[in-house]
């Protein structure tokens, strides 16, 4: 199998767009990461993100505003998710055979349009729960469409890969922090209506920053043109031979499915019960926010360290995720649960980034929407499984043991991932041999 040297790709990166391709050699080299490409991408993400995070509360105000109860809101969550879930591996071969960049915008406005037409019905007061589903239905799969490119953009604006990254997820982690509480107070001073409004401007914004983008041409062979004599299905299939070319790749996420069903599948909605019945849905929001705290110091310390195995490191730093689940389980106070938070979203963020920075440094780039489509359709397969389990588990052992259960497996998750030679072994691409050793592990 031929490789793409980590060489050749920061070359890639650098490679100019052909109105600067004549500059004056004396020119200062562009930034590692805050380009002003990187900062309209970052841009985007930023408040696209924001606009993730506001959503449920619109959504789940308004239908309950509207005579709906909680198994409609679920139902109206679920179209969205399952088309993104269903949808994104197709997405990923689109966003290679197509301008990454145009798809992305394609998929921003069709999903400015859905929140706009949500807002409209919201507004009218005329809301029917399928039109709702069938809104977030093609919000979710624009979504699928959208999300492979991210992988793709990223290393294309900056050479500082893991920085990038970095950089974005705190961005993330801000909008997590901030997103719910923007979204009660636009509830509460206009209107569900208000809320889908403001999140449609947030698709807006995103598309006009993707819009003013400008991305540096890919190699002769990584663009759409290679696409030209292969079928959409050849290039499904290339896409899944890629991916199961690499064991450190597929090995993750075969044991991220055990993380899905044992551990965060069962912690997001048991969490959310336990607090909320014991304390309120103040400390609720309390430990919400320390776990965006900590997120943004996992991003942080991404910026910081560079460990040589990237793999390893994030595995380790995920052990710190089984004190949110252990705390809540336990019946410790809110402090302790804060904490337990805290520390849970900074392992989660630094391992986000190793995660993300790996394979966008470690998989040829004519490949890269297709694998990074694979990774989220296998990552977030399972995730429904632990939810569904999590309310049969708690009724049948208590939600307790269940959160401490699952504190323990993401112990054993971690264990695995440690245990696992092709993952605890890969080698940053930008390090001395590293090159050698993915071959060697082909």
């Amino acid at each position: 199998m031929t490789e793409v040297s980590s060489k050749g790709r920061r070359d890639a990166h650098r490679a100019p767009t052909d109105d600067v391709a004549d500059r004056p050699a004396s020119k200062a080299p562009e930034p590692a990461v805050w380009s002003r490409d990187f900062a309209l991408f970052f841009i985007a993400r930023a408040v696209a993100a924001l606009g993730h995070t506001i959503l449920p509360v619109a959504l789940a105000t308004g239908l309950l505003q509207h005579g709906y109860g909680a198994g409609a809101v679920g139902l109206a969550m679920a179209a969205s998710a399952a088309s993104f879930a269903g949808f994104v591996v197709f997405g990923g071969v689109v966003a290679d055979r197509f301008d990454t960049r145009k798809v992305m915008i394609g998929a921003d406005l069709v999903r400015l349009a859905g929140q706009t037409l949500a807002a409209a019905l919201f507004f009218s007061g005329h809301v029917v729960l399928w039109q709702i589903c069938v809104i977030g239905f093609v919000n979710g799969l624009a979504g699928a469409l959208f999300q492979p490119g991210v992988a793709s953009t990223v290393p294309r604006l900056a050479t500082d890969v893991q920085g990038a990254n970095g950089a974005i997820r705190i961005a993330e982690a801000g909008a997590q922090l901030a997103g719910p509480v923007c979204a009660g107070l636009l509830v509460g001073f206009a209107s569900a209506g208000g809320v889908f409004a403001v999140d449609a401007a947030m698709y807006a914004v995103s598309a006009l920053c993707l819009i003013l983008l400008r991305l540096p041409p890919r190699a002769p062979d990584d663009g759409p043109t290679s696409h030209r004599t292969s079928t959409f299905r050849a290039d499904l299939v290339t896409g899944w031979r890629e991916f199961r070319a690499r064991s450190w790749l597929w090995g993750v996420i075969a044991i991220w499915g055990l993380y899905m069903i044992a551990v965060s599948g069962p912690t997001v909605p048991l969490v959310a019960t336990e607090v909320v019945q014991d304390h309120g849905p103040g400390a609720y929001g309390l430990v919400n926010s320390a776990l965006g705290a900590g997120t943004v110091v996992g991003g942080l310390l991404a910026l910081r360290l560079r460990p040589r195995r990237m793999l390893r490191a994030g595995s380790i730093a995920l052990v710190g995720f089984g004190a949110f689940p252990a705390t809540v389980g336990a019946g410790l106070g809110v402090p302790a649960m804060m904490a337990g938070a805290a520390v849970a979203g900074t392992g989660m963020a630094f391992w986000s980034v190793m995660w993300a920075t790996s394979i966008q440094t470690q998989v040829p780039p004519d490949a890269l929407n297709r694998i990074h489509a694979y990774d989220v359709a296998g990552s977030l397969a399972l995730m429904p499984v632990g939810q569904a389990l999590a309310g049969p588990s708690a009724a049948a052992l208590g939600a307790d043991h269940v959160l401490l259960v699952a504190g323990v497996m993401s112990l054993v998750v971690c264990g695995a991932l440690l245990a696992t030679a092709p993952i605890r072994n890969l080698v940053r691409a930008d390090d001395t041999g590293a090159v050698d050793k993915r071959v060697r592990d082909h």
